[in-house]
This record gives C-alpha cells, sequence and structure tokens, in this order.
C-alpha cells in the first residue's frame, strides 16, 4: 500500500489517501473531489477549476496522468 496528500494528486488539502494501485488512488481522490466540491469548499473548487482547464488539452492531460503514475510508482511501500 501506498500513500499520497490530495494535494499531490491535484487537489488542495493534506489530506492522506492510500490505495494499492494508482487507479484505487485516482478514485479515492475523485470520491473526495466531489464530496469537497459538494460542500462547495473553495479551495477544491478552484482546484477542480485548474484541472478542468488541464481535461480541455488531452495530451497535457494524459501527460499529469503518467506523471502522476510514475510519482505513485516511486513511492515506498507504508
Amino acid at each position: 500500500m501506498k500513500s499520497m496528500t490530495c494535494k499531490q494528486l491535484g487537489g488542495a488539502c493534506d489530506k492522506t489517501f492510500s490505495a494499492n494501485s494508482f487507479e484505487q488512488m485516482a478514485e479515492l481522490s475523485k470520491i473526495h473531489a466531489m464530496e469537497m466540491i459538494q460542500a462547495k469548499d473553495e479551495a477544491h473548487l478552484k482546484a477542480m477549476g485548474a484541472m478542468q482547464e488541464l481535461m480541455q488539452k488531452p495530451e497535457a492531460m494524459q501527460e499529469w496522468f503518467k506523471n502522476k503514475r510514475k510519482e505513485y510508482d516511486a513511492l515506498t511501500e507504508d
């Protein structure tokens, strides 16, 4: 199991997620982001806006995911 923070995954806080795969990590981050957006958390809304801009450029989004996967893969097990 490896751990990353919301900020490491493009978010706005220091909440830590632990998962056995990058895909699980991304899903945990997504769930958290949706909760924070529903709560109208300003910092997370701003981070989501930045992600939405990135999503407008498929190549940039693929590169972002590739880099985050590399970051996850480089982590040591908890």
